[in-house]
């Protein structure tokens, strides 16, 4: 790459990772005046298959329908959506916004250890020393004699962690048996209807269903926003990708941590003590230890496998 090439793409990195790390902030506004998971999780996925099935159109690509797929689908739907969006809207009412931001971190970390109990990976000393990194992390985080500055129930940080875990299963998951030669918004959308499918049933038997109001207070534009972004961000992160490569473009995961902390005490006023400076360090080096290394290649045009 040129250096106009990359000043261009770590600008587009620096959007992504303030957009992603807005995210979690938002999700606390959503769940500020009591509204459920399950009314939450139906509207992320009307607005996911909305913006997903535009996309594809705009793309001239079909949805696939067929065993294979819809497997794929179900799968996808429920670890990377319904259980973890349902731990985090559950979560988001007891934990600051900052520290759920620091705790997802995790999620390389997690991503290694299941690599290893799959096969997909060999055992390598600097991602262990990785991993342990990001244990120092969360330990400092959810030990009770630490002084954060915010009050953070031990209980449900481990909880939380959940969420870290399936984001990292469904990576793996995607790693080990592929997704049938879909493109990445062919899944979100064929995800996003999956995930549709199982909620209404829920949401409309706990009696959770979301009146959309006009003007729209601030807990639903949170949602709205929260959706949009991540449907944008996410559509940048495969354009990037498929330019810079997966070695750059991994490097996000440091600015959402980073941006998460700043929207946290932009949006909420979250303010912390020094101690959570010590968490973040660990975190960061556990991520930077923790993420492979793979030879890099020419890019690929976004749509090519």
């Amino acid at each position: 790459m040129t250096s106009r090439e990359i000043a261009f793409f770590t600008c587009c990195l620096v959007i992504m990772g303030a957009g992603w790390g807005a995210t979690q902030p938002m999700t606390k506004l959503a769940v500020s005046t009591g509204y459920g998971p399950f009314g939450l999780l139906f509207w992320q996925a009307v607005i996911g298959v909305v913006l997903m099935a535009l996309v594809c159109a705009l793309r001239h690509k079909r949805l696939p329908i067929n065993q294979r797929a819809l497997r794929l689908y179900v799968i996808l739907a429920l670890i990377g959506a319904v259980l973890p969006n349902t731990i985090s809207y559950k979560v988001a009412v007891h934990l600051p916004a900052g520290i759920m931001s620091l705790l997802l971190s995790v999620v390389p970390m997690f991503a290694f250890m299941i690599a290893l109990a799959l096969g997909s990976e060999r055992f390598r000393w600097r991602r262990f020393i990785g991993l342990g990194f990001g244990l120092i992390g969360v330990g400092i985080i959810v030990a009770p004699a630490v002084e954060l500055g915010q009050a953070v129930p031990v209980g449900w940080a481990l909880i939380y962690l959940l969420t870290a875990f399936f984001y990292a299963f469904e990576s793996n998951f995607i790693a080990k048996w592929g997704t049938q030669g879909l493109d990445p918004f062919q899944v979100m959308l064929g995800a996003s209807l999956a995930a549709l499918v199982m909620i209404t049933p829920v949401m409309l038997v706990t009696g959770q269903m979301i009146r959309p109001e006009l003007p729209l207070p601030m807990p639903q534009l949170a949602l709205l926003g929260s959706c949009v972004i991540h449907a944008f961000i996410y559509a940048a992160y495969v354009w990037l990708a498929g330019r810079a490569g997966a070695v750059f473009t991994v490097q996000v995961s440091y600015l959402v941590t980073g941006f998460g902390l700043i929207w946290a005490r932009l949006m909420l006023g979250e303010a912390y003590a020094s101690t959570i400076w010590l968490a973040l360090g660990a975190m960061f080096a556990g991520m930077y230890l923790v993420q492979p290394r793979p030879k890099l290649a020419e890019p690929l045009p976004m749509g090519e496998s």
